[in-house]
């Protein structure tokens, strides 16, 4: 196996699998789309077409959405709070390579933004959170505008007017498209640190080693 792929193996994986499973979702998608359309005796569309349809955009960003929420609330929650126990969790102490002050680690092998310092060092060691907070935030408001399309497609077909996007996020529809998926990803967080406490996986690092006591927090 070359060094790249092995070095990167993980992310890899994971995009793989996302690719996989998003054309999965297009396709079933699609055939589904069409034979609702057919049902109420409209035109059905092509695939190039439906991926431009408040029914894919819809039901993709209101998941990505949530999957955003759910990790920058981590990253951001796990600074400050913890579980004893957990493998996901810094030690009520704390933990000394993660909270140290990074203006005393300018080091030459250290990221250019840390040896800059100032406002950059300031923008960098809070880079992950704003990212994830800015990818929810797109998420959601393409979430908005699929959803706009789609609940005015289905309010045209019912003989109802079509809404704007304003309209749209005010409605109960739009929440409970949030609402049903932000619960299901903090209750599999949640979950996870939870079962940490208690259970091994060997050779992950979201678990304890095997052999460490349930109290040991962190990896």
């Amino acid at each position: 196996m070359p060094t790249w792929v092995r070095n990167n193996a993980l992310s890899i994986v994971l995009f793989g699998l996302f690719a996989i499973f998003l054309v999965g979702q297009s396709l079933t998608g699609w055939r589904t789309y069409n034979s609702d359309q057919q049902e109420h005796g409209e035109e059905t569309v092509g695939y190039g077409s439906y991926l431009t349809t408040g029914h894919f955009v819809e039901a993709t960003f209101e998941n990505w959405e949530s999957e955003f929420l759910q990790m920058g609330a981590y990253v951001v929650l796990t600074v400050w709070l913890v579980q004893k126990g957990s493998s996901e969790s810094k030690p009520a102490t704390g933990d000394p390579q993660l909270d140290a002050d990074p203006r005393r680690q300018r080091g030459d092998d250290a990221p250019g933004q840390v040896r800059a310092g100032g406002w950059r060092l300031t923008l960098y060691e809070n880079s992950l959170g704003i990212a994830f907070a800015v990818l929810f935030l797109l998420s959601m408001t393409l979430h908005a505008l699929g959803g706009a399309r789609e609940f005015s497609a289905e309010q045209v077909a019912h003989g109802g007017s079509p809404v704007s996007v304003g309209r749209f996020v005010t409605t109960s529809a739009f929440w409970f498209q949030s609402f049903q998926n932000w619960q299901s990803e903090f209750v599999a967080v949640g979950t996870i640190v939870v079962l940490s406490i208690f259970l091994r996986q060997k050779g992950s690092p979201e678990s304890k080693p095997v052999a460490a006591p349930d109290e040991q927090t962190g990896s």
